[in-house]
């Protein structure tokens, strides 16, 4: 990933969710590979055909977990504000640090997750679990991009 500035902070997927989203493409993989197999075989076509859809998938696949694990950021905390992606149902995916109320935590379900309220009523829901980073750890850097970003600081 290109040079980040201190004062930004990136969190990929936790290696056990990368590895769910990995083998969940496995079988998308073996799927279509064993369509891909009668198709070959009712149409008569080289098995040179499977052999590349096999390598072609395969090398998707590699790709999308090198991604998933070195390179996408699922949260971006700025000196402006916030940024999640890849979380179904986070709710607002940016927004300015002046634009939070609030931020809790919670354990909907036993599922720990960070609630940033805004201003306007909307909330982002993310669950920590979901990141490579120690819970507690995430929830002191977000506290302290959400100070600074509202012109915060700590007390001497």
């Amino acid at each position: 990933m290109p040079d980040v500035p201190p004062e930004v902070s990136q969190y990929r997927f936790a290696p056990a969710i990368a590895a769910r989203i990995v083998g969940g493409l496995l079988v998308v993989l073996a799927i279509l590979l064993a369509v891909a197999t009668l198709v070959v075989a009712v149409a008569g076509l080289s098995v040179l055909v499977l052999a590349a859809a096999a390598a072609v998938g395969v090398a998707v696949v590699l790709a999308v977990g090198h991604l998933l694990t070195r390179r996408v950021a699922v949260v971006r905390l700025d000196a402006a504000g916030y940024r999640v992606r890849l979380v179904r149902g986070a709710g607002v995916h940016a927004a300015a640090w002046t634009e939070v109320q609030e931020a809790v935590t919670s354990t909907p379900q036993g599922l720990p997750v960070v609630v940033l309220k805004l201003v306007d009523g909307r909330t982002t829901t993310l669950p920590v679990t979901l990141l490579d980073i120690d819970r507690e750890q995430f929830v002191r850097d977000l506290q302290a991009h959400l100070q600074r970003g509202q012109g915060l600081r700590p007390l001497a």
